[in-house]
């Protein structure tokens, strides 16, 4: 089966939003097979709307359209779905009503505002093409459409991406494999991984991918981005039990290859996972940071719970603040500098002293984009200090001053991880 994305909308064309969506439709049409021939954008003229579908169905045997289906003058896909096809629109009683519904649902929300009925233009939304079907959106108001044309099908979406990513799963994909005569349930076991670069998480599964790949299914994938590397297996299965039985050698195969460089699966996050070894230990953590700003504490804190074992930080940006605010000797900082390993570890040090904590985790080093005190952009110092002791760790890190705070932060909790969860001891060596 060969499948077309279209996406609608000026805001895309003119660069105000970036169209994630294609990225992730398309990721989730590969896993199943659907080889995704062309990706399009489109703006909000019914004309180039009907002409783009035209063509894509003259390619193509599915059609997955995102955007447009809103109730402004400019969401206009149900008009450019219905030029394809050369049928009108017809209101969709169903939808009415559901509409009526889902607004006074929200209308104990809406009192202050003094709207509790449906304002006439939302009533948009129930309008279908004739010979079109409704998909149902379970996060918003807007009703997907299921369109058959000529041989082909057209789904559209909503372009708010929660709400596409919803209907996409519960309703468009699984339309799909039974069209394409596949199995209807799609199950995605992500391992996550820190400490290794993309090229080192691939290396490790070479032999797995090698294996599996004249059978297709199950099938690996390595998604990078901000210093990890997600470890995605994808099998289709009649049901969710034939799904997960294939799945499970693989992962076992996986686990094994990625060693101490695996800390969760599926929607774990490596803070989350750092706050649990904590909270296992019945210890607290306090964190230093120059290099990241804030950025480590922020994530700390977005976890929920976190204040049980998380007891605050210190942004000691400045030189004399990593004296004044975290007890860093002068002599360390004259002889070794603000950027150094002994820094880091007596920045871990002091602001663990200081906020009375178990844990103290630090960072300095250089963003970028140019040097400091002759190191290079790049350079991160993690120091780390505990009941047993404080060490300090050294990396070079790649990419601009954004991407190079976003990987420290990173960095800096696996570092910790690894100790808690004894893949090692606090000098580093192997636990």
């Amino acid at each position: 089966m060969r499948a077309e994305l279209l996406a609608v909308g000026d805001e895309l064309l003119y660069g105000d939003i970036v169209n994630g969506n294609a990225a992730w439709l398309g990721g989730q049409l590969a896993d199943v097979g659907v080889q995704v021939a062309t990706s399009t954008v489109v703006g909000d003229v019914i004309s180039d709307i009907a002409s783009a579908i035209t063509l894509a169905l003259g390619r193509a045997d599915v059609v997955v359209l995102t955007g447009g289906l809103g109730p402004t003058q400019d969401d206009l896909t149900r008009e450019g779905i219905a030029q394809a096809a050369g049928v009108g629109l017809r209101r969709d009683e169903a939808e009415e009503a559901n509409l009526r519904r889902r607004f006074a649902e929200m209308g104990r929300n809406r009192a202050a505002a003094g709207s509790r009925g449906v304002p006439e233009m939302n009533f948009r939304q129930a309008d279908l093409p004739v010979g079109a079907q409704a998909l149902p959106n379970g996060p918003g108001t807007a009703p997907g459409i299921r369109m058959e044309i000529g041989a082909g099908v057209v789904y559209a979406m909503p372009g708010v991406p929660y709400e596409m990513k919803d209907m996409f799963t519960r309703s468009v994909l699984p339309d799909i494999l039974r069209r394409a005569g596949e199995p209807a349930v799609v199950v995605h076991r992500v391992l996550r991984t820190a400490g290794m670069w993309e090229s080192a998480v691939a290396e490790a599964l070479a032999d797995e991918v090698t294996r599996l790949e004249p059978v297709g299914n199950p099938r690996i994938a390595f998604l990078a981005s901000g210093g990890q590397t997600r470890v995605r297996i994808t099998a289709r299965a009649a049901d969710r039990a034939a799904a997960d039985e294939l799945i499970a050698p693989v992962e076992a195969a996986a686990r094994l290859a990625l060693g101490p460089g695996l800390y969760g699966t599926d929607e774990d996050s490596l803070e989350k996972v750092v706050l649990e070894l904590l909270g296992a230990r019945g210890a607290t953590l306090a964190v230093a940071e120059s290099l990241t700003g804030g950025l480590l504490a922020g994530r700390l804190t977005d976890v929920p719970g976190a204040s049980t074992v998380f007891r605050g930080g210190i942004v000691a940006y400045a030189t004399d603040v990593k004296d004044s605010a975290l007890g860093v000797d002068p002599k360390i900082l004259a002889t070794d500098g603000a950027v150094s390993d002994a820094t880091a570890e007596a920045m871990a040090t002091g602001v663990r002293d200081r906020l009375g904590a178990t844990y103290g985790l630090a960072t300095t080093g250089v963003a970028g984009p140019g040097e400091q005190e002759g190191r290079p952009a790049g350079t991160l110092h993690v120091g780390l200090a505990g009941p047993d002791g404080s060490a300090a760790r050294s990396l070079r890190l790649p990419g601009d001053r954004r991407r190079v705070r976003e990987i420290a932060v990173v960095q800096a909790l696996d570092v910790l991880r690894r100790v808690l969860a004894g893949l090692t001891a606090l000098d580093g060596s192997s636990g």
